[in-house]
């Protein structure tokens, strides 16, 4: 999506009011009755951390570790969700035999998984990879299901008519028309892979942002946790943004309506 200049302004301001309100509660310890901000770092402080993070070498190490364990169960869900959800969305037998268990499964918190996970598995990396393929299979899941039960029946009985085989409407139909949504799915499934990341690296990670920003926790380093939290938030947003652009490059026939 394309950002004109005016639209940079408001947005721009959003953020300088919120650094600003932050600095403020922060630097005079506000007190707003549930919420308190006595013991939350300044900007200033982050800022502080994140440089002296970067020059402790540690950093890269950090992200190296958690990029590989969420892009390499991210794909390893992308393949599975979308192979399951065509097979849901156009199967009423794949449908009745898959589905139950997937339902079972899909509202389990990732934190829930992790006792099962260091069991199922003889190393703490392949449980984390499993995790973030948890937390990414189910929203790339569902949208492939929700995006193939929306393909108009028109155009799979037209393709029909013109002599199409179940592997050209699959191709030519099915999957051009649930592209948009599954973008979608894969676009969400990356955000919650690095939720799921983050719990699983504070309880068996050694190297990770969310190890880090646990063990800042327990060694109560407050601006590191901070700096943990909007690593995570940055990385969870440009990896999101950059599936979404490369939908809509993969997509070109599907534009979505302009806001007014």
């Amino acid at each position: 999506m394309r950002i004109t200049k005016n639209r940079w302004i408001p947005r721009a301001t959003s953020l300088v009011l919120c650094l600003l309100f932050w600095q403020l509660a922060a630097s005079h310890h506000w007190n707003l009755g549930l919420v308190t901000f006595a013991n939350v770092p300044t900007p200033l402080a982050v800022i502080e951390a994140a440089l002296g993070l970067g020059d402790s070498g540690k950093l890269i190490q950090h992200l190296t570790a958690s990029l590989s364990r969420v892009f390499v169960g991210y794909l390893a869900a992308l393949v599975i969700g979308i192979a399951l959800g065509l097979a849901i969305g156009r199967s009423k037998w794949a449908e009745d035999l898959l589905l139950p268990p997937l339902e079972v499964l899909r509202p389990i918190p990732a934190v829930a998984w992790i006792p099962l996970a260091i069991l199922m598995f003889p190393s703490s990396e392949l449980s984390m990879v499993f995790i973030t393929f948890t937390g990414a299979l189910f929203p790339i899941l569902l949208n492939t299901v929700h995006g193939v039960e929306g393909v108009d029946p028109r155009l799979i009985a037209s393709a029909k008519s013109l002599g199409a085989g179940r592997r050209a409407i699959l191709r030519e139909v099915i999957l051009p028309g649930a592209a948009p949504s599954i973008i979608t799915g894969l676009a969400i499934g990356m955000g919650t892979s690095w939720f799921c990341l983050v719990t699983a690296e504070m309880i068996s990670g050694q190297f990770g942002i969310g190890y880090y920003t646990w063990e800042s926790y327990t060694i109560q380093n407050y601006a590191d946790i901070v700096v943990g939290m909007l690593l995570i938030g940055v990385l969870g947003m440009g990896s999101s943004l950059l599936i979404k652009r490369l939908g809509a490059v993969f997509t070109p026939w599907h534009r979505p309506r302009g806001k007014a």
